[in-house]
């Protein structure tokens, strides 16, 4: 049975000691008596499911939240930030799953925000900055102009940029909230070489997230949460995988190795139907060159490529969300207004975007809201809202995706990553959409709720959706495709089918000039 004692006292004086942290928000309890102690030096995995109070721990420490109860101590001295900028000052610096920069600003401005290197007469050293931010980044294996706005970059390098400024904050501690979930391969283990680095400087990480395998690589103990509470915490090496499943999900070991967690396209058969969905010679200069693909029923089709490759741009000209030079996309044979969202909307195409805090959620509004946004002519007789209908929609698909919320009036901004994610896939299944596009589907959700989202996914299909899946994890890609569009500087390189869709051929033909 999972353990509920507080972490045993270490020789070495802990770097952060966090005592009996209690948290509520409107009468739930989002943590109850959670304790944390980390080592200089050590690297501290953070795992739960979405909901479980990860993030609220995390806010707590940091100083979004006040604590109800409980206390923070750095070095022995309790504190008490204010604000994520009070916390950075005390020596807690943090990077959130959702990168919080500016994206007006220039690379080497988001770097150095807020500590601005100086010149004579207090003016800002801008060459000064530019040089810096350069040998940081580049130390981090990004070679990028540091002189562009931050929005013109990819996500993933945006997430490199996010973690070089706050490791470049010198702190004692460093919380790292889903660091890897836009990163390529690469990219990972250049992140693993930075906490190395930081380890061996005597900086204390807690590394959040919901891709196992990278936990038993870098992390050296491990606290797991469920509903709030503690439930283990130990060296990572007494567990193993499954032993650290059942821990999170509060079930028997010999139940999480008998069913293990469920994987897309398990079980579907070939199909021959006419497609469903057809986009062909898709340009948009100059990030698409002729991209084209074909959607059945039921099929699954994947997008493969490094980043910067043009899936997403893909999956935006097909959601009409983005202007095409040239290239049309039909929908049963009927051809989509290009650029226009509505048109495709209509047509039945609906999309999961990447970033779904900046492209998906609208913060402020309820579950409630959020879900219904896109079926509100279904839910309306004569311009008004029918509060029955809403309800039941409601209803039916935070049951079906069980997502966690203390009531669908709750704001969006409020839950984890993992159910604002299910909050969107909900919000296109209102649609009936005939084509369902899913951008990193699974990026930030952790092992139960992934398998709840494969699966269904997997449902949809069998019913006869058709599917466009796209995600770093090449494993997702392959396990979940029936074929993969591989993709390369906005150009179709290859396409896998059948016994082709494997990772060794995936990587082989990313690999080649």
């Amino acid at each position: 049975m999972p353990s509920s004692r507080s972490p045993a006292p270490t020789e070495v004086t802990p770097v952060l000691d966090v005592r009996g942290a209690s948290k509520r928000f409107a009468g739930v309890v989002a943590l109850d008596d959670v304790s944390l102690r980390l080592a200089p030096g050590e690297t501290h995995a953070l795992v739960g499911e979405n909901g479980a109070g990860k993030s609220t721990l995390i806010k707590v420490i940091n100083g979004v939240h006040p604590a109800d109860a409980g206390e923070v101590r750095l070095d022995g001295e309790v504190v008490a930030p204010v604000s994520p900028r009070d916390a950075q000052e005390l020596g807690i610096s943090t990077i959130f799953q959702e990168i919080n920069l500016v994206p007006l600003m220039t690379v080497a401005q988001n770097v150095f925000l807020g500590r601005e290197p100086r010149a004579r007469f207090g003016l800002i050293d801008r060459r000064g900055m530019e040089r810096q931010a350069r040998e940081l980044l580049r130390g981090f294996g990004v070679d990028v102009d540091v002189t562009q706005p931050l929005r013109s970059l990819g996500v993933g390098i945006q997430q490199m940029v996010a973690i070089a400024r706050a490791v470049s904050l010198r702190a004692r501690v460093v919380i790292m909230d889903e660091p890897s979930s836009s990163l390529e391969p690469r990219e990972v283990e250049v992140l693993f070489g930075v906490i190395r680095r930081l380890r061996d400087d005597g900086v204390a990480v807690i590394y959040v997230s919901h891709k196992l395998d990278e936990l038993f690589v870098i992390c050296q103990r491990v606290t797991v949460l469920r509903d709030g509470r503690l439930v283990h915490t130990g060296p990572l090496a007494d567990l193993d995988r499954a032993q650290l499943v059942a821990h999170m999900l509060g079930r028997d070991v010999a139940e999480v190795e008998r069913h293990g967690v469920t994987s897309f396209g398990e079980g579907r058969e070939d199909r021959t139907e006419a497609p469903v969905l057809e986009a062909s010679g898709l340009i948009r200069e100059p990030v698409l060159h002729g991209v084209s693909l074909n959607v059945r029923p039921g099929e699954v089709v994947g997008l493969g490529g490094l980043l910067g490759a043009g899936r997403s741009e893909t999956a935006k000209a097909i959601a009409g969300a983005e202007p095409l030079d040239a290239g049309e996309v039909k929908v049963d044979g009927r051809t989509v207004r290009r650029g226009s969202p509505i048109a495709a909307v209509k047509a039945g195409i609906a999309l999961i975007p990447e970033d779904r805090k900046a492209e998906g959620i609208i913060p402020q509004l309820s579950v409630r809201e959020n879900i219904t946004l896109a079926a509100l002519p279904r839910v309306s007789r004569g311009g008004l809202v029918s509060e029955k209908a809403q309800d039941e929609l409601v209803e039916t698909f935070m049951r079906r995706l069980r997502i966690k919320a203390s009531s669908p009036d709750q704001k969006v901004f409020e839950l984890s990553g993992g159910n604002q994610q299910k909050v969107l896939l909900a919000r296109c299944l209102c649609m009936s959409p005939k084509v369902l596009i899913l951008d990193e589907p699974t990026r930030g959700i952790d092992v139960g709720a992934k398998g709840e989202i494969q699966a269904l996914v997997d449902e949809l299909a069998e019913q006869g959706l058709a599917v466009v899946l796209i995600s770093s994890e090449l494993e997702e890609v392959v396990e979940g495709a029936d074929q993969v569009i591989v993709l390369k500087e906005g150009a179709v390189v290859d396409v896998l089918r059948g016994e082709d869709v494997t990772e060794d051929k995936l990587v082989g033909t990313l690999s080649r000039g």
